[in-house]
């Protein structure tokens, strides 16, 4: 199965055309697509009610890729607001205790960034996440090239392979060191995540902090000759692989939704066990 959703579910007006309060968006999201990101996560360990709420709001078969919170994966800068390591991940299982009680948790997702190169320290780093998270579903995604240069190509996916974590494929431009090729291999027989951030070069280097810098890097809409290549890629993937996750990334200009209903489209899928949509009550 192909499963195509969006990063988050809070800023794509195109499927919010009437008055949605936020409380009730992922609600009307899950109308749409049956699986999201949920971004939250890497920002803070959420609250266990604030999942349970997402929980709730969503179809029975409806699935989350909750992304690991920034002190797991490096991003954080200074201290983390937990005594140590174990602390923090303890913390961070917790929050996921609703999502896979209700059978909803896809995959937690640790996205590595740009500086966590291919070295012995952090290839032990990552054996140790794994091991913390026990039997809970991982997805891998790096941002430095040096995992997938020459013939450590193989050698990285054969570890994953090996440290059962799912591969997280990326479309995205090829920027130098602080970007990854596209690997068309999945790691595991039953899932695969595939994120689309686009291809925009110039936005993806351009220096900037906060939301400058977040408004240009993801400014990118897939033509439907890229789309139609990608299809056949997911098809091919979903052969040897139980479920394809899909995520498009791509929404600096508003234009992750349009391309994931044009992808649903080129697949020829129609999801089951949507939630009903409240614009169309009325």
């Amino acid at each position: 199965m192909i499963i195509v959703g969006l990063t988050g579910w809070g800023d794509h007006d195109s499927l919010y055309e009437g008055k949605v309060s936020p409380r009730d968006k992922l609600k009307e999201y899950s109308g749409h697509f049956p699986a999201v990101e949920v971004d939250a996560s890497f920002y803070a360990v959420q609250p266990v009610k604030n999942a349970a709420k997402w929980v709730e709001d969503t179809p029975d078969k409806f699935q989350f890729i909750v992304k690991a919170y920034q002190g797991m994966t490096g991003h954080q800068r200074g201290e983390i607001p937990f005594t140590d390591k174990n602390e923090m991940f303890t913390a961070y299982k917790e929050s996921l205790r609703p999502y896979l009680e209700a059978g909803k948790h896809g995959m937690t997702l640790f996205q590595f960034p740009p500086w966590f190169d291919l070295r012995k320290e952090n290839v032990d780093y990552l054996r140790w996440c794994r091991e913390q998270m026990g039997d809970i579903d991982c997805a891998l995604e790096f941002r430095n090239q040096s995992w997938f240069a020459g013939e450590m190509r193989e050698k990285t996916i054969e570890f994953m392979e090996q440290e059962k974590w799912i591969h997280s494929i990326c479309d995205e431009p090829q920027a130098g060191e602080g970007s990854i090729p596209t690997v068309l291999q999945s790691t595991s027989p039953e899932k695969v995540l595939v994120r689309f951030h686009g291809r925009n070069v110039h936005g993806w280097n351009k220096k900037g902090r906060g939301q400058d810098w977040r408004e240009v890097r993801y400014l990118y809409r897939y033509n439907q000759v890229e789309l139609t290549e990608w299809a056949e890629h997911l098809k091919k993937l979903n052969e040897s692989t139980a479920q394809v996750y899909a995520l498009f990334n791509n929404n600096s200009g508003g234009d992750a939704a349009d391309n994931a209903k044009q992808m649903v489209e080129l697949l020829d899928v129609e999801y089951e066990g949507l939630n009903p949509r409240q614009l169309d009550l009325f």
